[in-house]
């Protein structure tokens, strides 16, 4: 008899939770890894009265899979106390054997050539656990950022459709899960739900406390699943790089949100966007003290290097509202196209 073991891998630290499957599917679980980095990749013995894969009768063997199967290429063959390396894994990989029934893989100084599919395959004649798992390897850069939004009417108060109009809006567009997920393991930190670009709704949590999923819970992105389009919640946006100059337009007073607009206007740019502020703040290190209107009628400032009175915490991009519109309190960021 076969079995088919699922590993969610959830937390920042590599914890992994297994979970049995109803059926017999396979499931391919995804673990990332930086460049140059080492990796582990879950695999374990399922059925705990069986023999552990230490014992001399069983065999585990791990393989990296290719798209045609007669191109597979053999990783690791472990038989009792023998171990077998091969070609560019040979000295690089070895088992975790944390205890009796773990066959996990150990990667060292993980290349871009060791991104792709593996299986683990744990063989005592009479139970067998197969497992593949996919590895994804990232060279430490982005080349976006992923920012929370609502809208001036408040929290949870965006339908699927009005999520993607909200972040177009913003100069961005509804973030997916892979981007959430990097983010996530950046240290984005945030207890709203919002919208992904395949209809689920989550939040990433790297501080697990009370009101977030649980104190005792374990960091992640918590997910209440694909919901109805018609249902309200915020969401996740994406901004890329900026094609353009992002700056804080200097004046001698402060402006409405009207005169902010004809500021920017007067200086051959537009007013800036949300996106537009955080692309700069996080892939540019933009930092100012000073809060101004956005395209949005919001007024932020981003903070890149904390400071007394400015986001003292933590570098962020600090919401201070949505305040009226005539008030003139505030200055104005601008965008002026590349």
């Amino acid at each position: 008899m076969t079995t088919l073991l699922s590993v969610f891998v959830l937390t920042l630290t590599g914890g992994v939770f297994c979970q049995m499957p109803s059926q017999l599917a396979p499931f391919k679980v995804k673990v990332f890894a930086e460049l140059g980095a080492n990796a582990t990749l879950p695999c374990y013995l399922v059925h705990k009265d069986t023999d552990s894969f230490a014992h001399v009768g069983i065999r585990v063997k791990w393989t990296k899979v290719a798209e045609d199967e007669a191109l597979n290429e053999d990783v690791m063959l472990s038989m009792g106390f023998h171990q077998k390396t091969y070609g560019s894994f040979e000295d690089r990989v070895s088992l975790q054997e944390d205890d009796d029934t773990d066959a996990s893989l150990i990667i060292t100084d993980v290349s871009k050539e060791d991104g792709g599919v593996y299986r683990c395959e744990i063989i005592n004649g009479m139970v067998d656990t197969i497992q593949e798992i996919a590895l994804e390897v990232e060279d430490g850069t982005t080349d976006g950022v992923v920012f929370p939004y609502s809208p001036n009417t408040g929290r949870y108060d965006l339908t699927f459709q009005d999520a993607k109009q909200a972040c177009l809006k913003q100069g961005s567009t509804v973030a997916n899960y892979d981007q959430l997920f990097h983010a996530w393991r950046n240290g984005l930190d945030w207890c709203n739900a919002g919208w992904l670009e395949d209809g689920t709704v989550q939040y990433p949590i790297t501080k697990p406390r009370a009101p977030c999923g649980g104190s005792n819970s374990s960091p992640g992105l918590r997910s209440y699943g694909r919901q109805n389009k018609m249902n309200r919640f915020d969401v996740f946006c994406y901004a890329t790089e900026l094609k353009g100059r992002f700056y804080w337009l200097v004046q001698p007073e402060r402006l409405s949100f009207d005169e902010a607009v004809q500021a920017c206007i007067d200086d051959g740019a537009e007013i800036a966007k949300v996106g537009h502020m955080y692309s700069a703040w996080k892939l540019e290190g933009y930092d100012r003290c000073d809060a101004g209107w956005l395209a949005d009628g919001s007024v932020r400032y981003p903070i890149s290097r904390p400071r007394k009175n400015c986001s003292p915490t933590e570098a962020a991009v600090r919401l201070v509202g949505f305040p009226n519109k005539k008030l003139k309190l505030y200055g104005v960021y601008c965008f002026k196209r590349a």
